[in-house]
């Protein structure tokens, strides 16, 4: 059970602050929540998880990707434990963004061979990266990159995310163009797929996604295009970080076809749904709330509504830090989440993104953190905290 909001007074650390001084931070809270799922949920949620680095790997984090792959998948395991499903290779992982093509296969392999070990939830990214922008000519190339994505995720026993194709965005001029390339993809797939529309500001190469910088007409066409595939789509992840969109969008699909909130800053409401329906969820945030998003779902599953918003709804305010602009950087805080509690020995990335937030930023997600009962073992965390202080100079 969550036990009760319990003071932390004994702990506390100094921290920076915005205006250049330092205060001392008394950790507030503490909430303790259940290791593994207790009941069924009514609700499909996936977490996209991250990739954990190797540290000692003698790579050039900027060129290659060196990963832990025991680590990496023991995060997985703790995912699966708490009744979530892992969606993998996604841009959490940094697919794209340091996490190249071929790694990002091994990592669906053995995520896919983990996942089937314990009868676990997983669907994988497939995507055009490999085909470099530069070098995409047609539709046909756009179509040929998916394919051979699409195949060996199938291969390997995995089911599909259809993830955004910076190619696509490139070449696509207009609802046609997109139409032939989906439609083409999905009418091969072995299962149904769930489609991602990644929004510009988690990927500014997606600018213009479905042949029109006007959300409103790329709405439509992808509503169309979506709905004409019904059979082969499972459902529709959407990470546009606006709420009204999403709920129109969701009530346009074809009854069939699932809504996964992508929206890592309204999840909460959202998921709860009014009463024309709600989402289910696939969510960069679940890699580092799992337990609490775990633990709130299962008191919405028994009818406690506000037991849910009692976990979920303290766990936005970190969220929104997390994905504040630039958007893409999420992944940062998302992994420092893990070094806090206890899932990773180090605060190291794949393609060296420990660095693209700042410290300022770090201290203030540490903050929100404990507000939102969020640090698992509060003295290992203040503990790591004042380390990473420290190497920025910070004395704590």
């Amino acid at each position: 059970m969550n036990k009760p909001v319990q003071p932390m007074s004994s702990l506390s650390l100094k921290l920076p602050k915005a205006d250049r001084s330092i205060e001392t931070y008394r950790l507030a809270a503490s909430r303790t929540f259940p290791a593994k799922l207790e009941g069924p949920l009514n609700r499909i949620a996936f977490s996209a998880v991250h990739t954990v680095a190797d540290p000692f790997a003698d790579n050039d984090p900027w060129l290659s990707a060196a990963v832990d792959w025991d680590k990496t998948i023991a995060f997985r395991e703790h995912v699966w434990d708490l009744g979530l499903g892992v969606a993998e290779a996604m841009d959490t992982a940094q697919r794209g963004m340091g996490l190249d093509w071929p790694t990002s296969l091994e990592l669906i392999t053995r995520s896919v061979a983990a996942a089937k070990r314990r009868n676990a939830l997983v669907f994988s990214g497939a995507g055009t990266d490999h085909l470099a922008v530069e070098d995409a000519r047609s539709l046909d190339d756009v179509i040929r990159a998916y394919e051979e994505q699409v195949s060996a995720v199938e291969k390997v026993g995995g089911r599909i995310i259809m993830m955004a194709s910076r190619a696509l965005a490139k070449l696509g001029r207009n609802a046609d163009d997109y139409a032939k390339v989906y439609d083409r993809v999905l009418s091969q797939v072995r299962e149904p797929v769930i489609i991602h529309w990644l929004g510009d500001i988690f990927d500014p190469a997606l600018a213009g996604y479905w042949g029109t910088r006007d959300l409103d007409k790329a709405m439509d066409i992808a509503v169309a295009i979506i709905n004409a595939n019904a059979a082969k789509v499972d459902g529709v992840k959407v990470s546009l970080l606006d709420k009204q969109r999403e709920i129109d969008m969701r009530r346009r699909l074809d009854k069939r076809i699932k809504m996964y909130t992508g929206d890592d800053f309204n999840y909460a409401e959202l998921i709860a749904g009014d009463e024309e329906g709600f989402s289910h969820a696939l969510l960069g945030i679940f890699d580092a709330i799992a337990p609490a998003a775990s633990y709130a779902l299962s008191r919405l599953a028994v009818g406690d509504e506000a037991g849910f918003h009692d976990v979920l709804g303290p766990t936005v305010p970190l969220s929104r830090h997390i994905f504040k602009a630039p958007t893409r950087f999420y992944k940062t805080g998302v992994v420092f989440m893990a070094y806090l509690n206890g899932h990773q020995d180090h605060f190291t990335m794949v393609g060296g993104q420990e660095s693209a937030r700042s410290m300022l930023h770090l201290a203030e997600l540490f903050r929100l953190a404990d507000q939102a009962g969020l640090l698992a073992n509060p003295e290992l965390a203040t503990q790591r905290m004042k380390t990473v202080l420290a190497t920025h100079g910070f004395e704590s």
